[in-house]
């Protein structure tokens, strides 16, 4: 007995409006009105025999039941999409352009990229740590692993993490400035500051409960690595996240005081809600949330 397919076209139109959280998103990125979308949507739910959404207001709520459809279906639907990809001989490399910070991407990400490789041998990542990354998200970079406090609404973002400030130092500097913080010697030395943390040096001297002071200079860089290199090589102390510091295994630095300072600033992987209905937005996502990098 031959089982009969849900209307592929409904189908779409339920998946979009599951993903992007928003039915006038789906419509816009469908081509369609408002009303063409929703008559798409009901034929799925006529087919089904369940009603997937509530509707008020020209809003569209997802249902118990509709949720449970969306998480039987959408593994499906990916597994599908894969299987076709494998078996077509005129498709090519999947390309993603990802916008990372340097730090992240030779800490984190590389050692693991071989992980994705070995899944997805098709898929291929440009890889871009220039200026400016959120920015550019949706024109030349299809999605991006960047530091910021809370993520703009009109992208879809997902935390990677939670991460504390240390203050790192050389181990001759740490030595000489002592187990407990100093104001008087705080302020006579130079710290070393990433251009996407601006307020961790605030909050790490926040924390320390002295009188507030200012330090000899503040200097500014754009790789995370040059300022852990800097640091060990006594130009001043590093502010820097706890994992950055671990993840470095540098013998040459020590971390200054023992006191856990919450930073304002998570890694974050963001693109536009339409990039994931892309299969390299989507393969590398779910690759990225499931790895737990």
């Amino acid at each position: 007995m031959t089982r009969r397919l849900p209307p592929l076209r409904a189908l779409e139109a339920f998946l979009r409006v599951v993903r992007l959280g928003s039915a006038r998103a789906a419509a816009a990125e469908l081509g369609l009105s408002p009303s063409a979308l929703s008559r798409r949507i009901l034929t799925l739910e006529e087919f089904v025999g369940r009603k997937l959404f509530t509707r008020a207001h020209q809003t569209m709520q997802l249902t118990d039941d509709g949720r449970a459809f969306y998480d039987a279906v959408a593994p499906h639907i990916e597994a599908l999409a894969g299987a076709v990809e494998a078996q077509s001989d005129n498709l090519g490399v999947m390309r993603l352009h990802l916008g990372v910070l340097p730090l992240f991407g030779g800490q984190r990400l590389f050692p693991r990229l071989p992980e994705l490789r070995k899944l997805h041998p098709r898929l291929h990542i440009d890889i871009d740590t220039g200026p400016h990354l959120l920015d550019r998200v949706g024109d030349t970079l299809d999605a991006a692993i960047v530091l910021m406090t809370d993520p703009d609404p009109t992208f879809h973002s997902v935390r990677l993490d939670h991460n504390s400030v240390f203050a790192i130092a050389s181990r001759e500097l740490a030595a000489e400035l002592g187990s407990a913080p100093d104001a008087s010697q705080l302020a006579k030395q130079t710290f070393l500051v990433h251009n996407e943390l601006p307020d961790s040096f605030i909050a790490w001297r926040e924390a320390l409960g002295l009188q507030p002071f200012e330090p000899a200079a503040v200097d500014h860089y754009d790789s995370g690595q040059l300022i852990l290199e800097a640091a060990a090589q006594g130009l001043g102390i590093a502010i820097m996240h706890d994992d950055h510091f671990k993840r470095a295994g540098d013998k040459r630095l020590a971390r200054l005081f023992d006191i856990d300072v919450a930073s304002p600033y998570s890694y974050w992987f963001v693109c536009r809600p339409r990039a994931l209905d892309q299969r390299p937005v989507r393969l590398f996502h779910d690759w990225l949330v499931g790895a737990g990098l």
